[in-house]
């Protein structure tokens, strides 16, 4: 039997929202019981289909996973990160909205809007958390 070497496959590219609101605040939601990464949390998303625009790929989980749609679309730095069953490059991106909008949640168990202050009280995603020390270091976006 031969082990799998997940470092030399191509990474899985992933799309993430950091969706703001005029406060500040911003959506984050908790990943399914069930899924790889179960019950933490994370900037709402997705894998990226091939041949996919990343940011049609994202407009695409948004409108599936929390049914709403959305514009303005700015990208943050991207992360590389590896996990047991293989390896992701995260494209966050950042979008402000004047209204909160209307979701329904169709993919997770949770959805909640979070102040950058309680961001670290939450059991995030490890792929999560550079964006988050982003962020909390850009004065200018938050």
């Amino acid at each position: 039997m031969t082990s799998v070497d997940h470092s030399a496959k191509t990474p899985t590219v992933v799309v993430c929202l950091v969706l703001q609101d005029a406060n500040g605040a911003v959506l984050v939601t908790q990943r399914p019981e069930h899924k790889n990464l179960g019950l933490l949390w994370e900037f709402p998303g997705g894998k990226v289909e091939r041949g996919e625009d990343p940011k049609n790929a994202l407009r695409r989980e948004i409108q599936e996973e929390l049914c709403f749609a959305i514009d303005g679309l700015d990208p943050l730095p991207s992360v590389a990160h590896t996990y047991d069953f293989g390896h992701i490059e995260l494209l966050p991106y950042l979008s402000v909205c004047v209204r909160r909008p209307n979701f329904m949640m169709t993919e997770h168990v949770a959805a909640r809007w979070i102040a950058p202050s309680d961001w670290e009280s939450l059991n995030w995603a490890p792929a999560d958390i550079p964006i988050i020390k982003y962020l909390l270091n850009q004065a200018d976006i938050l």
